[in-house]
């Protein structure tokens, strides 16, 4: 897996555990850190919108 695979993973991860305290305790952990939409949390859901479309390409790699 490429540094790269790792990151966006690592950014996947912390999107879905985001969502996952919005949805059951609708409670915005990135919002709660750093702001609401400041510039900071507006480029952490920005990296990880585009790491999400990253993962698209790993449902399709051949080992």
């Amino acid at each position: 897996m490429k540094i790269i695979d790792k990151i966006a993973l690592v950014l996947i991860i912390i999107g879905a555990i985001n969502w996952g305290l919005i949805g059951f305790f609708e409670f915005d952990l990135v919002k709660t850190i750093f702001g609401d939409m400041s510039t900071l949390s507006r480029i952490i859901y920005g990296l990880v919108g585009i790491s999400g479309l990253w993962g698209i390409k790993m449902l399709f790699y051949n080992d």
